[in-house]
């Protein structure tokens, strides 16, 4: 399997390497808010965050790792959101706009970056790769649509592509993905076309006049295993459950400036809460630790 240097060094060949950046969701920015757990989540978890309000960090990214890419490209756009406990321990949700996952290994991934390279050579190197990895087909025409500029970081639908077991008071343990959903007033219209011509950073300006106006909000939603449904597998679809259920509200309310040397690193967990065997998963902080020391000069 790929190591974390040499993905991190791939990733850097394709989007090309700036000090003091993240590898990948290189622009963004950094807010601070709360979260509000619901009952349900307290019944589901015995986790220190799913049972009172609890302060968040959290960053809103494009996907690139070009720190000059415009907002306004075709590109995935992430949330991460940290939870501080009441130790001073974090642990993280790290979430994108795309709802699936095309592929199962770090090397598949890496792959598939390089597969996308815009050029000549995308017209052979995309087929090729889906030659090799025919499953990440469905997913990919299923991420299309999430590519497009949204009109706001706070329109889209943002999805975790990997399963935690959640545990509860007695030890009971459900499998879960989660879902970060907007909540958007019904009457509110929003332009969906206006991304064309707007500022490299329009979508940074956009969230400072949705922040001046109020907390941008969004539901953590739960999506529940079922028989049959497999946590493991980051691409795999879950058909077997019950629908979602609501975990609680995110409230964002102001920027936070000086923030973004924050590291968000899906492994961060907490007691009540426990990883899959999901080996994209498990790879990310070998991967987000050598960023992390290249953007901060180690």
């Amino acid at each position: 399997m790929i190591t974390a240097q040499e993905a991190i060094d791939r990733l850097g060949e394709h989007f090309g390497v700036y000090p003091g950046t993240r590898t990948l969701h290189a622009r963004g920015v950094v807010c601070a808010g709360r979260f509000l757990p619901a009952p349900e989540a307290a019944r589901l978890t015995r986790a220190e965050h799913m049972q009172g309000e609890v302060p968040v960090l959290a960053r809103i990214s494009n996907g690139s790792g070009d720190p000059r890419s415009p907002d306004r490209a075709p590109d995935v756009r992430g949330l991460a959101v940290s939870f501080e406990l009441s130790d001073g321990s974090r642990t993280d949700i790290l979430a994108q706009t795309a709802p699936r996952f095309p592929v199962r290994s770090p090397d598949a991934f890496i792959e598939l970056v390089e597969a996308t390279e815009r050029g000549l050579g995308m017209a052979w190197r995309l087929p090729l790769f889906l030659a090799r990895n025919p499953r990440a087909v469905s997913a990919l025409r299923a991420n299309a649509a999430a590519l497009r500029p949204p009109a706001s970081y706070a329109d889209p639908t943002y999805y975790a592509i990997h399963a935690y077991r959640w545990l509860d008071a007695e030890g009971v343990g459900h499998w879960v993905r989660y879902v970060w959903k907007p909540c958007i007033d019904d009457g509110a219209e929003r332009d969906r076309d206006r991304a064309r011509g707007r500022a490299d950073d329009y979508l940074t300006r956009d969230l400072e006049a949705c922040l001046a106006d109020g907390p941008v909000r969004f539901d953590l939603e739960l999506e529940v295993a079922g028989d049959g449904d497999d946590p493991h597998d980051p691409t795999s679809v879950w058909e077997n459950g019950e629908g979602r259920v609501v975990a609680g509200c995110l409230e964002i309310d102001s920027l936070a400036e000086g923030h973004d040397e924050i590291l968000f690193d899906p492994m961060r967990l907490t007691d009540g809460i426990e990883p899959s065997e999901d080996p994209i998963l498990h790879f990310r902080p070998a991967a987000y630790a050598v960023s992390y020391e290249r953007r901060a000069g180690g």
